[in-house]
């Protein structure tokens, strides 16, 4: 079970689909399912060597038993944290499920039910280029030109209800009194969802969507629908890229930007000149999907001595640091440690922040994922988290 629900979740990320990647999952899955029953039998066996040492009067002990006891404890801890995941995991599953045998706008429907399921308000936006339409949830309580505006951004392939399902923000609509808009990106020729956070058309197969202008009237649209205040913006993956993208191009009243395992690419001249805006950056070391060193695979593939591909994280505050007027230091230490990622053991999240020089109510901040990979498994904590920092950016 633990290995089909990882499954679904790998899934959802950022590679494309296709019978090679499924054979590739598929294999995944299987060594995962002997790791769990390697470490099953490994309780059974500790549990009987601890036995037959209570059992056995004078057998020696010592720093042995500590250490059986000690790895008992650890498993323990291992498990609990397994069957405090697998519902959220089986519930995304479901809704991948569902969504494989639903045509038309059922990433659309699938989302207003989660949202509807939630306890919040659904309203359909309507774009009015594309025709296509978005789930926007609205507060009980909305106060005129101040309820802040989160957009969320799916990853690539993925779509809006299973982000949703992924970083349920909807679930925390009514009780912090945000609007959120969850949005999906057009298809590539693989019948992938995607975002085009770049000023050209992209290569392998997507097409050249003008998704700032998109989203731009997308946001437009929702604010005639309910009178909203400034707008944050959050994107995982692919939509993190997209959330860089948009900070870099500008959006009226927009405030900050989150970015989970998303970053930026290096010849985005967009950036250059771009106005101050709060940055939370997250991103896992173990991520091997979109490293957190950068990739620079395709330097100077011109003759030109261009880098041509993706920053590291660390560069990528630098950046935003560099356009807020606030150097990023070498050395910083982190201001915090987070256990978010239930995943990995302890507080596995170092925060780290410029603490002056940055243009007023401006806020850069990295959260690096020490073991965490390309999709975390990120719980309440990790959602209150990420609202405490969005909404406190003023």
């Amino acid at each position: 079970m633990v290995a089909a629900a990882l499954l679904a979740c790998t899934t959802n990320g950022d590679d494309p689909a296709g019978e090679e990647r499924l054979a590739e999952l598929e294999a995944q899955t299987a060594a995962l399912e002997e790791q769990n029953a390697e470490l099953e039998r490994e309780v059974e066996g500790l549990r009987a060597e601890l036995a037959a040492r209570d059992a056995a009067p004078g057998t020696p002990t010592g720093d042995r038993l500590d250490d059986l006891d000690a790895r008992l404890q650890e498993i323990e801890e291992i498990f609990a944290r397994l069957d405090a995941l697998l519902p959220g995991w089986e519930r995304w599953t479901e809704d991948d499920d569902k969504e494989s045998a639903r045509p038309g706008d059922a990433a659309v429907e699938r989302t207003a039910r989660l949202v509807a399921e939630a306890g919040t308000e659904v309203r359909y936006v309507d774009h009015p280029g594309r025709g296509d339409r978005t789930i926007l949830a609205v507060p009980r309580n909305i106060v005129a030109g101040e309820t802040p505006l989160i957009v969320a951004l799916h990853g690539y392939g993925s779509d809006s209800a299973s982000l949703a399902a992924y970083v349920p923000l909807h679930e925390r609509v009514n009780a912090r009194g945000f609007a959120l808009l969850l949005p999906n990106g057009t298809h590539d020729d693989m019948g992938n969802r995607f975002w085009n956070p770049t000023d050209e058309c992209c290569d392998g197969g997507k097409s050249g969507e003008d998704d700032v202008a998109y989203l731009r009237e997308l946001v437009a649209e929702a604010r005639s629908i309910a009178d909203l205040g400034p707008v944050y913006i959050f994107g995982y993956s692919n939509g993190g890229f997209m959330s860089h993208h948009m900070a870099c191009t500008g959006l009226p009243g927009l405030r900050a930007v989150a970015s989970l395992a998303g970053t930026s690419y290096v010849e985005d001249s967009s950036c250059d000149g771009a106005p101050p805006v709060s940055v939370l950056h997250i991103h896992g070391t173990a991520d091997d999907v979109i490293l957190f060193e950068g990739d620079e695979s395709d330097r100077d593939v011109d003759g030109d001595g261009r880098r041509a591909f993706y920053l590291g994280a660390e560069e990528m505050v630098a950046r935003w640091g560099r356009l807020a007027g606030c150097e990023w230091p070498e050395g910083l230490e982190p201001y915090a440690s987070l256990d978010l990622d239930q995943w990995v053991p302890g507080p596995e999240t170092r925060a780290f922040r410029v603490a002056s020089g940055c243009a007023e109510g401006v806020s850069i901040e990295l959260w690096e994922g020490v073991g965490s990979s390309h999709g975390p498994a990120y719980g309440d904590a990790f959602v209150d988290a990420l609202l405490d920092w969005l909404l406190s950016r003023e």
